[in-house]
């Protein structure tokens, strides 16, 4: 998909660049033939990441044949929401590397249409991060967040849901780093613009109570961990499931961005509260009960079938001890049984 150009050959006072390292290019598209590479390997790691999405879209913008100004903001806005969702769909895959393209192209469009030092910048700075956290490269990752932050500064009327993405990817960071009490501090900043833009209640919010636990069960400080996973509203992560439940494939895939992190949250809470000395049998059941709804709703039987046995037992615990919580778990015994079976039927 690429021929060889030679930079001596090109015209005098033209040079090409390569679309990730910016250094001179020697390999050109062939499908769009404005875009340029220093070399096979940049052009698979941006073909993978992002230009196989938007190659034909970069001909009108990089040509300037746009007649209009409006067709070329409409142009851009594409290029901008196709870049966003595909950093945020590979680094929820965990195709960190694959993310970096993405990500840099969104950064580089937002900056085009709203210049060097807006605030609409910061969502690109930290998608960059979090993919080069998840790479390792904790150094990059910290550049991209001092220049949002920077941003930010610089925008003292920018809303709650960038201080609380902001927060929340230093914490992560932090955390990386093994700065825990910074790391505290940012997930509480983090819970507390997310409640203010999404509700104390919310999913978002939820998910900052857990990273902020995460950070406590490094410092194994087990009673706020139990504090902190109690303020998890676990029907939360259900109702965008039961939303999306029946519709098509293409609507279900706005639900992929959640599924791994809601997955990995509810997993690491029902290990601690099973391993926990002092566990509250009843969270046990409720835990696991919105658990298999997700796995049931996504027509996971096998998982569906190996946590209600985990709510068996921990019911059976719950009736030996004579628990006042028997009969709420009762309820949720009742429910996983009827979803498990009704998926088999399905």
């Amino acid at each position: 998909l690429s021929h060889t150009i030679i930079p001596l050959a090109l015209p005098k006072g033209t040079e090409r660049f390569c679309e990730l390292c910016q250094k001179r290019a020697y390999l050109e598209c062939t499908g769009c033939h404005v875009t340029f590479y220093c070399d096979e390997d940049h052009q698979q790691a941006d073909w993978v990441g992002i230009h196989e999405r938007i190659c034909q879209l970069l001909i009108p913008i990089r040509t300037q044949t746009l007649s209009q100004t409006g067709r070329s903001e409409i142009l851009y806005k594409k290029l901008i929401t196709i870049c966003k969702s595909e950093a945020e769909r590979k680094i929820a895959e965990g195709k960190h590397q694959e993310a970096l393209p993405a990500a840099q192209f969104f950064l580089r469009c937002s900056t085009d249409v709203n210049g060097p030092s807006a605030v609409q910048l910061v969502p690109a700075y930290l998608l960059l991060a979090e993919a080069n956290t998840g790479l390792g490269d904790l150094v990059s990752a910290m550049e991209f967040l001092s220049q949002a932050e920077w941003v930010v500064l610089k925008s003292p009327d920018c809303g709650h849901e960038i201080l609380h993405r902001l927060h929340r990817s230093q914490g992560r960071l932090h955390t990386a780093l093994g700065y825990l009490e910074s790391a505290r501090k940012h997930f509480a900043n983090d819970i507390y613009h997310a409640s203010e833009e999404y509700g104390a209640d919310s999913i978002i919010s939820c998910e900052g109570y857990f990273l902020l636990a995460s950070v406590f069960v490094k410092e194994g400080k087990m009673p706020v961990v139990r504090s902190l996973y109690s303020q998890v509203k676990y029907n939360t992560y259900i109702m965008p499931h039961m939303y999306y439940f029946g519709h098509s494939v293409h609507t279900s895939f706005c639900l992929f961005f959640w599924q791994v992190e809601v997955d990995k949250t509810l997993t690491a809470i029902l290990e601690f509260v099973q391993c926990d000395v002092i566990a509250d049998l009843a969270q046990v059941v409720l835990v696991a009960h919105s658990l298999s709804m997700l796995w049931f709703l996504r027509g996971d039987s096998v998982k569906v079938s190996s946590v209600t046995e985990v709510v068996f037992d921990t019911v059976t615990q719950l009736h030996s001890e004579k628990s006042t919580a028997t009969e709420t778990t009762n309820e949720s015994t009742l429910c996983i049984h009827t979803l498990y079976h009704s998926l088999n039927k399905v």
